[in-house]
């Protein structure tokens, strides 16, 4: 039992380091335009490496996880508002979970 100490000291050790040290070694404004872009868009990515699995072991089939993830996709594209998205993505897995 008091290794579990241990570890959780290590990863509170880990996050706070990955915290704390850009804030620390960066003081000056990145100017590079690779990085910034990447700085850039880090958020999304990170957002949809967690999303996207989610929505396809959400359903009972990964099959109707990945049409509601096309209905969704293509609703989206087309501008409709997040709602409409969302209802007719369930709408695409109930009836595909139904019939199979």
């Amino acid at each position: 039992m008091p290794q579990i100490y241990l570890y959780i000291f290590i990863m509170a050790a880990v996050s706070y380091l990955i915290r704390v040290l850009p804030l620390t070694l960066i003081r000056k404004e990145i100017k590079n335009k690779s990085v910034r872009s990447f700085l850039f868009y880090v958020p999304y990515v990170t957002l949809s490496v967690m999303t996207f699995p989610a929505i396809l072991e959400a359903t009972n089939s990964v099959w109707s996880g990945l049409l509601a993830l096309a209905v969704g996709v293509a609703l989206a594209w087309r501008g409709k508002s997040l709602f409409q998205v969302a209802v007719f993505s369930c709408l695409a897995v109930f009836i595909i979970e139904f019939f199979l």
